[in-house]
């Protein structure tokens, strides 16, 4: 080839790189921003590209223990090109905090094709998960690889993607259980980031009819929550849970006066009158308010998740009632609901650290301690029933993977899967024009001191939902990349249509929705096949909660639980304790604290 060839090769490539489309400044309720538009491919050619805007305000910079308000907008062109601060939060030493109290912000990505920019496009909205204490919108950083960036999914699935922050721990869900701190500030912060999105999503391409609403543990029971809210009415279309919904026991805090009464006792402010405590937290030092909420991390009484407290309220307002009384506002907003086959193993291995290392044995004993202490509220009764249940496949197999195991199971059960199964048949017994899908994820963890036994831990599946494995290709396998094309292709194709098979990706088998019939769930590894749409996963321990355990009497003195089909167990707060803000007991007559929110770090 001679040089007038390399020379028009040369022209025909600058020329694609050139011509791919791009928003440039965008107009919103509070002003113009400009982003950055990224090229993709090798040296850009093709033409494709993708729009992002990191840092636009939703809020104003808000009020400490006070709802988020309006933001009131700026002049000329906000620059939005980077991640803005995460909402103020301890750090994982619980020594200190880290993030800004001003962290109402939010992240846009916006796919672009060669010649005219997208429009009309799904918007898919992320809630990032983290115990309602940790996390922020773009997620953990390795080497400037943010978890949450949205560009795999939206140049993959072609829609737009959505991350913002919301208040957390004290600052976020710290509640008197009364008008004079009604809490659920975190959620209304969620709230008030999808509003905007609908109100100014067209400007950036995308369709604000078309909002689906995605996340994962303490984020994927805010989606549940957020769909159950009246508030949340003409704003969403479709709701991706993963990992958590409004009915496990961990999240709605049943008793927060006694969680709000530790943290006041700390920072010195008033004990018995909620109206004068409620006035003195609004004035303390926020980071002092952070601080006086901590794990124990040695020498605890209870399971690990017990201690996670700052959780959603019902406040007669935004949650309105129990959550399992909401399910009709949801009657018309296409659901998934799923869990990792293994998303109790990080818990239970904090509770039972002998889960990890061969050399050491988990006991009957081990286990019927951790049931003891998860089954408290039906006293010795629940207890033995429970360990009954759980062991009966012992006598074949009692090998330490086959009881490792079963603890996992136990945890996973109570944690996740139990009240996922519950929530699902909930939605589709409540719905009208909604369709109901449910999944279990059970691609194996790659994390190389767990045993080998160990199937999809808890938050695994964020990886492969965003695309890691096409950023670090070094780092993941060929079959790691074949679950992320698969479990994009699933979740955009529901964005699009509400329908997981329907859309501009290819799937590797039919996903059935779910009925209470069939009971429909879709196995997702990578190995998938017309065998991976199964039926009623784990139905006798299903039935064994719902039915055999509910059926147990309280326990004498044990104070009331909530009601029969509102929760299947009830934990007592963990005791008072001088190093940590730890509640007071519960009395009598108190209806006992849930068990707290699930990290998905």
């Amino acid at each position: 080839m001679g040089r007038p060839e390399l020379a028009v090769l040369g022209l025909a490539c600058c020329l694609a790189v050139v011509s791919a489309a791009k928003l440039g400044v965008v107009p919103t309720e509070g002003g113009f921003v400009e982003g950055v538009n990224k090229k993709l491919g090798l040296f850009g050619i093709g033409g494709r590209s993708v729009d992002i805007f990191k840092g636009i305000p939703f809020a104003a910079p808000p009020k400490a223990l006070e709802n988020p308000q309006p933001h009131p907008g700026w002049q000329g062109t906000l620059k939005a090109k980077d991640f803005k601060q995460r909402c103020l939060q301890l750090t994982l030493t619980q020594l200190n905090t880290k993030g800004s109290e001003d962290c109402l912000y939010l992240n846009i990505w916006v796919p672009q094709g060669q010649k005219e920019v997208s429009q009309n496009l799904p918007v898919m909205i992320w809630i990032y998960g983290g115990a309602f204490v940790l996390g922020s919108g773009q997620g953990l950083n390795f080497f400037s690889d943010y978890l949450y960036e949205g560009e795999e999914i939206a140049t993959r699935g072609n829609v737009i993607v959505v991350t913002f922050n919301y208040r957390l721990g004290p600052l976020g869900f710290l509640s008197t259980g009364d008008a004079n701190l009604p809490g659920n500030y975190g959620l209304r912060d969620q709230h008030m980031a999808i509003a905007w999105v609908k109100r100014n999503i067209a400007a950036f391409g995308g369709d604000p009819d078309n909002i689906t609403i995605f996340g994962e543990s303490a984020g994927g029971a805010s989606v549940s929550l957020q769909i159950l809210s009246p508030y949340s009415k003409g704003l969403i279309r479709r709701a991706i849970s993963q990992s958590g919904v409004a009915l496990t026991p961990w999240a709605i805090q049943k008793n927060p006066l006694s969680w709000a009464k530790g943290i006041a006792k700390k920072v010195g402010c008033p004990l018995d009158d909620t109206a004068r405590m409620a006035k003195c937290l609004k004035v303390t030092d926020p980071r002092a308010l952070t601080l006086a909420y901590k794990m124990p991390l040695l020498g605890k009484e209870y399971p690990f998740l017990h201690y996670l407290g700052l959780l959603p309220v019902v406040d007669g307002d935004f949650i309105p009632d129990d959550p399992i009384n909401l399910f009709a506002n949801a009657a018309d907003i296409d659901y998934i609901a799923g869990t990792n086959n293994m998303d109790g193993h990080l818990f239970a291995s904090v509770d039972v650290p002998a889960i990890n290392v061969d050399l050491l044995t988990v006991t009957g004993e081990d286990f019927f301690k951790l049931v003891s202490q998860v089954t408290i509220a039906k006293g010795p009764r629940g207890a033995n029933a429970t360990f009954d249940f759980y062991t009966a496949s012992w006598d074949e197999d009692s090998s330490q993977e086959a009881k490792k195991k079963t603890v996992v199971d136990f945890e996973t059960d109570v944690y996740f899967l139990m009240p996922t199964k519950m929530a699902v048949a909930q939605h589709r017994a409540n719905a009208k024009s909604a369709r109901t899908y449910t999944y279990l994820f059970s691609h194996p963890t790659r994390i190389p001191f767990y045993p080998s036994w160990v199937g999809a831990d808890h938050t695994t599946d964020l990886h492969y939902v965003f695309g890691k494995p096409f950023d670090n290709p070094l780092i993941y396998r060929a079959q790691d990349r074949t679950v992320s094309r698969t479990m994009i292709a699933y979740w955009t194709n529901f964005a699009r249509t509400g329908d997981p098979n329907k859309g501009h990706s290819a799937v590797p088998t039919q996903w059935e929705p779910y009925t209470q019939e069939n009971g429909n769930y879709l196995e997702i590894n990578n190995k998938m096949d017309g065998q991976s749409m199964k039926q009623h996963l784990r139905s006798s321990y299903l039935q064994y909660w719902t039915q055999t355990y509910q059926a147990l009497p309280i326990r004498e003195g044990g104070g009331g639980c909530c009601p029969p089909r509102t929760t299947l167990w009830a934990i007592p707060v963990p005791p008072s304790d001088d190093s940590e803000a730890a509640p007071e007991p519960p009395t009598g007559d108190s209806e006992g604290a849930q068990m707290s929110a699930a990290i998905g770090f």
